[in-house]
């Protein structure tokens, strides 16, 4: 006999139908369930239960379907206990947060602040907080946790750090120092790199000896400085290498920095645009003590530690799945004196203002051993 794609779909639709039923029912007798706990203080996740019903109902099917089955029922147990957290604890910190700083914060983001940077006059950094605001007052630190450390003690109102590149990936110390310190990003930007070889007046590439920067990039323009065959120097800071060539005595040394160095330090460039990939941009992000949300805010940070499980990682991305939410950056980094434990970073494309970005946040509060709202906020770029 012939198939009939027609009749097929009447089929599925048909089952689709009961199994909607069906979920809506369970739904509505796991809120009762939900009910039950609260009254009892029992807490939502009862992981044996979960295992022994993955054993009842993967043995309702043939083998085959055994490990569709485990997806289904996972993914089920997940948006029974999402429903669960929601009604035994409907208050959340993290929510209230948010709401307020939408309320509080001005309409407009500020002209003028006075803004922490690593490193000197010429930075990239520098560059950065110039793009994002448009007159900043500029105090420059040594290190990057001195940049936290003004923030935090209200030396500064803002920082600019660098958290990303293209081509070198992301700058792991500073993602470090955000699970120490309780900053906030209120901004983000994009700055294209692109290095200079520059020395001093009259100088020439045949006699250049030793070059400095700063370690990444010198990873940026790994090709040119191997073709290039001179002592390379690693430093602080891309402008504070054109700053110490400017003042040094020796005429055969040359440093990888910005374009804007050269007329700062009264250098030449010898060469442009010597980085490997043209391709070349760091973000930069904005931080804050204060929580800030800014009108069009559509991105925003999490810092999360999940429970030392099997499948606990996984809980929390479905949670973006669930609820229709983009994830567009994931880092780990290992937490300091915990073995083998580890912090997710996560960066999501959605709107501060869309109902399920809310309900994410109440729910990932509850769902995580540890969790940390970075920011909500708009790149510019």
């Amino acid at each position: 006999m012939e198939l009939d794609l027609s009749e097929l779909r009447k089929e599925i639709d048909a089952v689709d139908e009961n199994i909607v039923k069906l979920f809506c029912r369970r739904m509505e007798i796991s809120k009762k369930v939900s009910d039950y706990k609260a009254q009892r203080g029992l807490p939502v996740l009862d992981a044996a239960r979960e295992r022994q019903k993955l054993v009842q109902v993967t043995g309702f099917a043939d083998p085959e379907m055994e490990s569709y089955i485990c997806t289904l029922y996972n993914a089920i147990f997940e948006l029974s206990r999402a429903e669960q957290e929601k009604r035994m604890h409907p208050r959340s910190d993290t929510v209230d947060t948010i709401t307020q700083a939408i309320e509080k914060t001005p309409k407009m983001f500020p002209a003028h602040a006075a803004v922490a940077c690593q490193g000197t006059e010429g930075a990239y950094s520098a560059l950065a907080a110039q793009r994002l605001f448009q007159y900043p007052q500029l105090s420059y630190y040594e290190r990057w946790e001195d940049v936290f450390e003004a923030i935090d003690c209200g030396a500064c109102t803002y920082g600019v750090l660098p958290l990303e590149n293209s081509n070198a990936g992301s700058v792991t110390r500073v993602y470090d120092l955000m699970m120490r310190y309780h900053v906030r990003i209120v901004r983000s930007t994009r700055i294209h790199i692109d290095h200079q070889l520059l020395a001093k007046p009259e100088t020439k590439l045949s006699e250049i000896r030793e070059i400095f920067s700063h370690p990444q990039a010198i990873a940026q323009s790994q090709e040119y400085l191997t073709a290039l065959g001179v002592k390379v120097t690693p430093c602080e800071n891309t402008a504070q290498a054109a700053k110490m060539v400017a003042n040094s005595p020796r005429q055969d040394v040359a440093a990888l920095a910005s374009r804007s160095c050269a007329s700062l330090y009264g250098l030449q460039p010898l060469a442009s645009s010597v980085q490997d990939n043209g391709n070349n941009h760091t973000r930069f992000i904005c931080i804050s003590k204060n929580t800030e949300i800014y009108p069009g805010a559509n991105r925003t940070s999490i810092m999360v530690v999940t429970p030392h499980r099997p499948g606990a990682l996984y809980q929390v991305m479905s949670r973006f799945n669930a609820l229709g939410i983009n994830l567009i950056k994931i880092e780990s980094r290992p937490i300091p004196d915990r073995d083998f434990e580890f912090m997710f970073y996560f960066d999501l494309d959605v709107s501060v203002y869309a109902p399920q970005f809310l309900q994410l946040m109440g729910e990932l509060e509850h769902l995580c051993d540890e969790f940390r709202y970075l920011g909500s906020y708009s790149e510019i770029v």
